[in-house]
């Protein structure tokens, strides 16, 4: 009896100290490189409840649940930052964002009823093409049109990411930017500060959608509320507003060309992995 509490206890240290070291370099990340963590934290995410014995597809909805939870506030601290600069366009931001909140919480609502398998091939898609934006970055700077104006564009282009966001349990942020950049005018500026407005209605209508559908599920981890893990949440957004600003400083003094390709790299192995295409080879 006393072996097996020792191995318990053993599993949850291990267990809260990868979720604290998951989350420092997720807010390491989003200091030094803008992106949201989202593509980080669910692979280790779900690791880490699969190997306590949560059912692989429980663990899927709850990762992405959680994750949107803890990119909310990761968001609004982002652009607190962003408007101290002067680069968020308020009534684009908000249009885009309450837009996306609606496409969140539908994508939310459908992840709940889906297959894991499904929603970590999704996420593995959507990874990738993060992957690619960041490998295009540089060429998309280039681009300086007029911002578009009227409102139909920002509310398509909401509902879409607010729905991949939902059903992935990431900001969008890697899709919408270069949205943003390349089909509505907006400056590279511009378009990150803008969209943490856009990506905090998104975790919001997520993580809305990932608590009402888990509410009352059977066989769910302990601390949960619907498909939110509360100790998940408290571990990585704690750990990861202590370190965004060692990732801000970081960013001067560390060439941001050898950092994006350690992240694409990452980014691409996540993917795949997610996808399942390591074990369609063996590995």
């Amino acid at each position: 009896m006393q072996l097996a509490l020792a191995m318990i206890a053993e599993s949850m240290l291990i267990y809260i100290l990868i979720l604290l070291l998951t989350g420092m370099v997720v807010g390491f990340a989003c200091g030094m490189l803008g992106v949201g963590g989202g593509f980080i934290m669910v692979p280790v995410q779900i690791w880490a409840l699969t190997s306590m014995g949560v059912d692989p597809t429980l663990s899927t909805r709850v990762a992405f649940g959680t994750s949107l939870a803890v990119i909310l506030p990761t968001s609004l601290c982002g652009c607190h930052g962003h408007i101290c600069q002067g680069v968020v366009l308020w009534r684009q931001g908000v249009t885009l964002g309450l837009s996306g909140l609606v496409g969140a919480l539908l994508g939310g609502t459908i992840a709940a009823h889906a297959p894991g398998e499904l929603l970590r091939m999704i996420f593995g898609l959507v990874i990738l093409a993060g992957a690619l934006r960041m490998i295009f970055a540089r060429e998309l700077r280039r681009s300086r049109p007029q911002v578009v104006e009227g409102l139909v564009p920002y509310v398509l282009w909401g509902v879409a990411i607010g729905l991949i966001s939902g059903l992935t349990g990431i900001g969008g942020g890697v899709i919408l930017v270069p949205a943003m950049v390349i089909a509505m005018g907006f400056t590279m500026y511009q378009a990150v500060g803008t969209s943490t407005v856009a990506i905090a209605f998104n975790a919001m209508g997520g993580t809305i959608s990932y608590a009402i559908n888990g509410w009352g599920v059977a066989r769910l981890p302990a601390h949960c509320v619907g498909y939110i893990d509360l100790l998940q949440f408290i571990l990585l957004a704690g750990a990861s507003m202590l370190t965004a600003h060692w990732g801000a400083n970081a960013t001067h003094k560390i060439s941001e060309q050898k950092l994006k390709r350690v992240f694409v790299a990452l980014m691409i192995i996540i993917g795949l992995k997610m996808m399942g295409l390591f074990n369609w080879i063996g590995f």
